[in-house]
């Protein structure tokens, strides 16, 4: 039997505000958090969850208004302070480190309160990972494998993983199953479940509308750096949530956006993929036409996650691909853009943008040639493509200026796909393209 939430708030955030150079990052929010239940906290892209979080998290600290720990006010001036107080938070974009095992990134708190990771036992360290991945319906996972040889979706329950291994009182999921199959993500909610029932407090950021509906005891709406409403999460529909999420109808918007465009004409295929064979795949056959969109899925393991990386040379392959007739030989990303390909990748942290650069210097990043005189580049026509790749992309930031890395998830991928539609591509490859998007920016 599943207990029922306690009424009173383990966690409180009391008229929060935080600003950054040119925004309003959060307005005097305020929310409280039960202890044992599932609050999810929803909102468009730049609505201010991401700041909420990190702040929850002892990354930044608010420039007003108080955090409520069980009553009492705290200071969360790092990561170690929020630890100590009982709040663990598992971010969208990974913070795996790929070079070291499974079991290490597991126990990677423990190794830190440690001289020297020689002195954690090795045994010690596997027995306790592979209790902890059991725990996520992984236990088959090789405890010694090298992080940076799993999928996405792996990587991020091995995430999930550690944060459960240290018993935290308040849980903060930010899109946990963005990179999730559905059999995962099912598996998820039974933790999530089964952590609610054992009275721990999980704070559920998505955007997945329907799966916060199946989850959640509690929806909060974020909008504009304000707390719009926290409801009961009784009778609520997809419907209710996406008005008070962007405070309009879409209904009518998504429906013209779903009307079935016509399928190219003619039979001359721009993109050619002929017999590619690379890591995690084998004898993959396929065209693509002018116009045409080709949806490929799978498992995690079926191989889609390596098909993009094989495509634009980010990989040693096998095999025959062509542009417009032009063979695309070897593992060479620079020659796949010239043939007018490019690539937006999952992991936008890890290999997509260039978070400590700015907005302006990442959208033209892919093309600085068009952007280069004599060596030099020309500031005036970074800022001019720049500012129309926000622009058509709807991106919300405060300044061309802004460091990447500062931006929502949401927005951040907007920059990137910006950057891929700079190079001009007569094949754009979309890894996983809407991760992390809202409702609204879809």
């Amino acid at each position: 039997m599943t207990a029922a939430p306690s009424l009173a708030n383990i966690v409180e955030i009391a008229g929060v505000t935080k600003r950054f150079p040119g925004v309003l990052a959060l307005d005097r929010i305020s929310v409280g958090f039960r202890a044992g239940e599932v609050h999810a906290v929803i909102g468009e892209n730049g609505a201010g969850k991401s700041t909420l979080m990190n702040i929850l998290a002892g990354d930044l600290r608010p420039d007003g208004g108080k955090l409520l720990v069980d009553g009492q006010e705290v200071k969360l001036s790092s990561p170690l302070d929020s630890r100590a107080h009982g709040i663990t938070v598992v971010y969208q974009e990974l913070a795996l480190c790929p070079t070291m095992s499974v079991a290490e990134n597991i126990m990677m708190s423990d190794m830190a309160a440690r001289s020297a990771v020689s002195l954690l036992p090795r045994d010690m360290m596997r027995r306790k990972a592979r209790a902890a991945l059991t725990r996520l319906g992984m236990g088959g996972l090789d405890p010694d494998t090298k992080v940076g040889r799993l999928s996405v979706a792996e990587m991020q329950l091995v995430e999930i993983a550690g944060a459960i291994r240290q018993n935290a009182r308040v849980l903060v999921l930010d899109e946990p199953n963005s990179a999730l199959s559905k059999r995962e993500s099912e598996r998820l909610f039974e933790v999530v479940r089964q952590l609610r029932a054992e009275g721990v407090t999980v704070i559920y950021v998505s955007h997945h509308l329907r799966e916060v509906l199946d989850i959640a005891d509690r929806v909060t709406v974020m909008r504009d750096g304000r707390t719009i409403v926290t409801m009961d999460n009784e009778g609520l529909s997809e419907d209710q949530l996406i008005r008070a999420m962007v405070g309009r109808d879409l209904g009518a918007a998504l429906q013209w956006s779903l009307q079935a465009e016509p399928r190219p004409e003619g039979d001359d295929a721009v993109l050619k993929v002929e017999n590619l064979e690379a890591a995690g795949l084998e004898d993959v056959s396929f065209s693509v036409r002018a116009g045409e969109i080709l949806g490929i899925g799978g498992l995690p393991d079926s191989g889609k996650d390596a098909l993009g990386d094989a495509l634009f040379g980010l990989c040693a392959r096998r095999g025959k691909v062509t542009i417009d007739g032009k063979d695309l030989r070897g593992a060479d990303p620079l020659a796949a853009i010239r043939l007018g390909m490019s690539f937006v990748p999952a992991d936008r942290r890890g290999s997509g943008g260039l978070l400590r650069m700015s907005v302006a210097d990442n959208v033209v990043s892919a093309s600085l040639p068009r952007f280069s005189l004599a060596g030099f580049v020309r500031r005036g026509a970074v800022k001019r493509e720049a500012r129309a790749q926000v622009a058509r992309l709807d991106a919300r930031i405060s300044h061309l200026g802004q460091k990447l890395g500062t931006l929502s998830g949401g927005n951040q991928q907007k920059i990137i796909l910006g950057r891929s539609l700079v190079t001009n591509p007569r094949v754009l490859v979309l890894h996983e393209p809407t991760r992390g998007i809202d409702v609204g920016a879809k």
